[in-house]
């Protein structure tokens, strides 16, 4: 499996990413035309509207968990340490 994300292209991975994140965005911004029991009197529609956001959040976050593993992978991880700006003299 690791063979197969190291020679996949950067620019086909962050569409993959990008079209998750745009899944994830698109349940977000429209939730009424993604869940239509939303504004029902139902005793159990408020339950069903906090596991929306829940499964919308878990699909960010796995999301991002999934790009980080894949930079990871690939050796793409930025870890080297930031240097500390030089000291102002005040002069």
């Amino acid at each position: 499996m690791k063979e197969f994300i190291r020679k996949r292209r950067r620019r086909t991975i962050v569409i993959f990413f990008l079209s998750v994140y745009a899944v994830a965005l698109v349940f977000a911004l429209f939730p009424r035309c993604t869940l239509p029991a939303a504004e029902s009197a139902h005793p159990f529609s408020a339950f069903r509207s906090i596991m929306y956001w829940i499964f919308d959040w878990a699909v960010l976050g796995l999301g991002l968990w999934g790009f980080y593993v894949v930079e990871d992978i690939r050796g793409e991880l930025d870890e080297g340490h930031p240097t500390a700006p030089p000291p102002l003299t005040g002069e």
